[in-house]
This record gives C-alpha cells, structure tokens and sequence, in this order.
C-alpha cells in the first residue's frame, strides 16, 4: 500500500516546528522508522509530517551530575556505541542490540521508539525499571514526567497537542547497582515474546499488556514468582497463549534473578 497524501514541512528550530505542530493534523517525523510504515499501511494519516531531524540540541548525550541526559534525536546506534552508555546507563546499553536490526538502528531515535509507547518495545520498560524522567516542551513551557506515568495505555502517552519530547533523563547507576535485560523472541530482531528490564528491586515486563507491567520484587524469589503468577495477565498473540508467555515471564524473572551482574 502506499501513504495518504500529505505535506511536509523541515522546521530549523524548534520554535518553528512548534508553530507547524499547532496544527491538531500535523506529526512529528523523527528517525520514521515506525511512523512511515504506519502511514504506507494507513494507519495513519496526518495532514503534515514535521521533519525534526536535525534541530539543534535533540541528538545530544549529556553526563550531568547524577543523570545522564539523551536528546530525544539520539539514534539507537549511537546508544549502542556510546561508552557513556555503557558505563553510566548500563541497563539501556543491555537493551540496544535487542532492537530490531542494524538497518533500523541506524535511523531509528530513542525519542520516537518512547513517543510512540509501544508496549513490546525495550526501551519504554528501561525508563521504567530506571524510574527515568521525560523532558517535554512545547512553545511556551517545558515541563518533566516520571516514565511510570508517561505511558497511559497501547499507543497511549501523556504527549499533549502541540508538545515534543525533547529528552530523557536516566539515573547514573551506582556501583552496587544490578541491571538485566532479557527478552525472548522467534528470531532475532522480532518483536519480543516477552521481556524483562530489571534494575534492582524493579522488574518490568514488556509485551505483557497494553504498556509496561512494574513489579517490586525484594530477597526472596519463590514470592517473587508467586506475585507475577497473580498479578501478570499478558495477552496472546498469534503464537502464545496468556498462558505461556507468564510461563516465559516467569523464566525471565528467574534468569535475571540468578544473574550476578552489577553496573560496573
């Protein structure tokens, strides 16, 4: 299929794509690797796509004092060969490689992957298991949102008309810090059966309902386990029943459990 009509527009700032966005039709393009297969399948149809490629400021990494601050540009490749990644935000550098391929990768912004809250995705469940904070703006004021509450439902955030993410900041991991990620897929690149985030006492689940599932797990695992059986319903899909992938859940839990791995 082929994408509806629509126009385009390439903003030099942001004050620029703010006025374009204005427009209740209009969409932020960033990396598109989501946003252009959605129009090519009409699941979606503005009336204008606004490029932010290239706004200065949105592709930055920053090393604060207790935070690591990504621009919302930042590409998953650029995550991925980061050294300030790796050994500040180690958790997301675990997650990287899982998303999808190095063709997407390339292109692909950590930015649009949080906006679009699709609950399969690896990196909403990071910004929760690391209680990260959204920095969104739009033309008159700049507001901050915990992860936890960003993601309202499938597809759902907490985005207003006429407001971009600009940023996300994650805590600098501590020495004593754990950080996990798994996930289980058919094949590498697929959309993850399901997957786990884990930070210390914090496991969040991804592909286990309409956006990340938070639980707070301490010291004893055999409780642990019986709390996902209650409190994990994941939806099927066209392979697994409910069933089986709060059996992978629970897999997951366990593995991450057993790993011995700090932050540093």
């Amino acid at each position: 299929m082929k994408a509806p009509a629509f126009a385009y527009a390439k903003p030099s700032s942001l004050a620029a794509a703010f006025d374009l966005l204005a427009n209740p039709d209009a969409k932020a393009l960033a990396g598109g690797q989501s946003l252009i297969p959605s129009l090519n399948m009409r699941l979606s149809s503005p009336e204008l796509l606004v490029d932010i490629t290239g706004l200065p400021g949105l592709a930055e990494i920053k090393v604060l004092d207790d935070v690591v601050r990504i621009g919302a540009l930042v590409t998953h490749a650029r995550l991925e060969q980061s050294p300030e990644i790796k050994k500040h935000v180690p958790l997301l550098a675990q997650a990287v490689p899982h998303v999808a391929h190095a063709a997407i990768r390339n292109r692909g912004t950590i930015g649009g992957s949080l906006a679009l809250a699709d609950p399969a995705a690896e990196y909403p469940a990071c910004a929760v298991a690391l209680d990260a904070v959204f920095i969104i703006k739009n033309k008159t004021a700049e507001r901050r949102v915990k992860a936890e509450q960003f993601f309202k439902g499938l597809f759902e955030t907490d985005l207003k008309p006429g407001e971009l993410l600009i940023a996300v900041e994650f805590p600098i991991a501590a020495k004593s810090d754990r950080a996990v990620f798994l996930e289980l897929t058919r094949r590498h690149g697929d959309y993850a059966i399901i997957g786990l985030a884990m930070h210390n006492e914090r496991f969040v689940f991804l592909g286990a309902g309409d956006r990340p599932k938070l639980f707070l797990f301490q010291k004893d695992l055999q409780k642990a386990k019986e709390g996902l059986k209650a409190g994990l319903n994941p939806p099927a899909d066209l392979y697994n029943s409910s069933a089986t992938k709060r059996h992978l859940a629970g897999v997951l839990l366990e593995r991450a459990w057993n790993t011995n791995t700090t932050s540093r």
